[in-house]
């Protein structure tokens, strides 16, 4: 049988909105949760009167489970629906779930974003929603969660459904293609099967909906771009960098050029799950071995492009950010942490360019003295140390970027355009 196509799913949503039972219910209604072990913790919630409570118990028991490193590894959950292969990136909170988006390797396909019917969207939620797509999350679904707590109160669904519409309307979502979900992760309602508790609706269960899904494109058309993740000495063999193709092709023989390292290479073989390939293409994680290099050469955060259309080191770059949380302001020479694809560099605004109404894309503000949390902003930026960074139009796994400071997230954003040093 033909292996499936991939597709990294994000669920993200509201702290108390359901998101671990949602992943853990999607995970059992695809089987991808051994059933001894669910019937295991049944058999353990029942004995101590607590049937009802059995699928909270299941997930906690999974949850011991996950952390004693047995069945599931919590970061890359993988599940199989009829059409696609997913790996679900677990977004325990805003902040992993932001380092987990950036970390090159889960540029999510898909967002799953969890709404309860009981408050329907937090301020939490719209962060969420905001964050989702400055990092370029093309697809989304709504799942309406709780329904059952609301005793699957239609008026209740609309409400929330509203609340979402709005919100995302505002970040420019068009929300004719997303798909609303009345769904109780709980009880287990229009997740694999239509509910009969809710025959007001009549749209796609969730895992119709992710079938729906369309994988995004491979663009083996762009340039190459690899930005490394790990560089490893391996004797007899030489130097093998190790990293996610985000556009383009790798072949043996081709010579590389790592930026801003400024090294060139050429190279011997690509290996990928101890597997010699004859070519890598975008979304494979590879280990390729690259003659002419010495390991002290090239490190994370360097990125391997053609040499005829090597990677862009920034002397400066132009990018749209959004606040999404800072306890104070950001002015002119204020230098956070950018964390992109796989290199974190610090970076200095240098100009704060103008700020922009999210309902219309308009200016608001020409050159504005600062910017606070909400503000969308377009910024000019100098790293304090070469870094490549692309368009996000070009190359948009290497245009897209999250601010780090004080130990959070502070904004994220997207580059429009670069000045080459």
């Amino acid at each position: 049988m033909a292996e499936k196509e991939h597709m990294n799913l994000v669920v993200i949503g509201h702290v108390d909105h359901g998101k671990s039972t949602l992943t853990g219910r999607i995970l059992l209604e695809t089987n991808a949760i051994d059933p001894h072990i669910v019937e295991k913790y049944k058999k353990q919630a029942e004995e101590k009167g607590k049937g009802s409570f059995y699928f909270a118990w299941v997930m906690d028991g999974l949850k011991e489970e996950r952390e004693r490193g047995v069945t599931i590894d919590v970061g890359h959950q993988k599940f199989y629906t009829d059409k696609y292969y997913f790996t679900v990136i677990d977004a325990p909170g805003h902040r992993d779930f932001v380092k987990n988006m950036i970390t090159g390797t889960s540029q999510a396909d898909a967002a799953i974003i969890t709404c309860s019917a009981i408050e329907g969207p937090q301020a939490q939620t719209k962060e969420h929603v905001f964050l989702a797509t400055t990092l370029g999350v093309k697809q989304i679904i709504v799942a309406i969660n709780k329904m059952d707590a609301v005793k699957y109160d239609e008026a209740k669904y609309k409400d929330a459904v509203a609340g979402m519409t709005k919100l995302m309307t505002m970040v420019g979502i068009k929300v004719d293609q997303v798909p609303f979900i009345p769904t109780s992760a709980y009880m287990g309602d229009n997740i694999k099967a239509a509910s009969a508790n809710t025959p007001w609706y009549k749209g796609p269960t969730l895992i119709q909906a992710l079938d729906n899904l369309k994988v995004p494109e491979k663009h083996t058309e762009k340039p190459l771009r690899l930005p490394v993740q790990d560089v490893y000495t391996i004797t007899g063999i030489g130097t093998v960098p190790v990293g996610r193709i985000e556009t383009g092709v790798l072949k043996p023989n081709m010579k590389v050029s790592f930026q801003p390292a400024n090294i060139v290479g050429e190279v011997k073989s690509i290996e990928m799950h101890h597997e010699i390939l004859p070519q890598a293409l975008p979304g494979d994680n590879v280990g390729f071995n690259v003659r002419g290099v010495a390991k002290n050469d090239i490190k994370r955060g360097d990125v391997a492009g053609p040499v005829d259309n090597p990677p862009s080191v920034a002397k400066t770059f132009t990018a749209q950010i959004v606040v999404l949380n800072h306890p104070s302001v950001m002015t002119v020479g204020y230098t956070p942490v950018f964390h992109c694809h796989t290199t974190q560099v610090a970076c200095r605004f240098v100009e704060l360019v103008k700020t922009i109404d999210p309902k219309t894309g308009q200016a608001k503000q020409e050159h504005p003295d600062y910017l606070k949390t909400g503000d969308i902003a377009i910024v000019k930026v100098e790293p304090t140390k070469p870094m490549v960074i692309e368009t996000a139009k070009e190359f948009p796994p290497l245009g897209r970027f999250a601010i780090r400071d004080m130990g959070q997230t502070v904004a994220a954003g997207m580059c429009i355009s670069v000045e080459k040093a």
